[in-house]
């Protein structure tokens, strides 16, 4: 797995997390909102979001109730929970002083004007 599989795949929870403080959801919403947040740079699968949403409410950072959609379809819609924003709040926290410090020591790519040759 390269780094920034790595990396996407560690943020998962926080992004779930995130999405669901706004409103509950149900899975394939959650993976569209990202997706549509993200501009496509994060596309999750249900192979992946599934297992991560049981284990978030494994944790008791989520909670999931079954609830009749349009057209009387039932959907598992999933829901933040005072534990999760608990976490949310750490993890985001976390996440921003990590990025914080990766820019300190990488510098950002040079900006090259128009028209200039090497």
């Amino acid at each position: 797995m390269d780094l920034m599989q790595q990396f996407k795949k560690g943020s998962t929870p926080l992004l779930i997390l995130t999405v669901l403080e706004e409103e509950p959801m149900y899975g394939y919403q959650i993976m569209r909102e990202l997706e549509a947040r993200s501009q496509g740079y994060f596309s999750l699968t249900a192979a992946s979001l599934y297992p991560m949403l049981h284990k978030l409410e494994a944790e008791h950072q989520v909670s999931s109730n079954w609830q009749d959609g349009k057209g009387k379809r039932q959907r598992k819609y999933y829901t933040i929970t005072d534990k999760g924003k608990e976490a949310l709040a750490e993890q985001a926290g976390q996440w921003q002083e990590f990025a914080k410090q990766l820019r300190a020591i990488i510098p950002s790519p040079p900006h090259q004007e128009a028209g200039a040759s090497a």
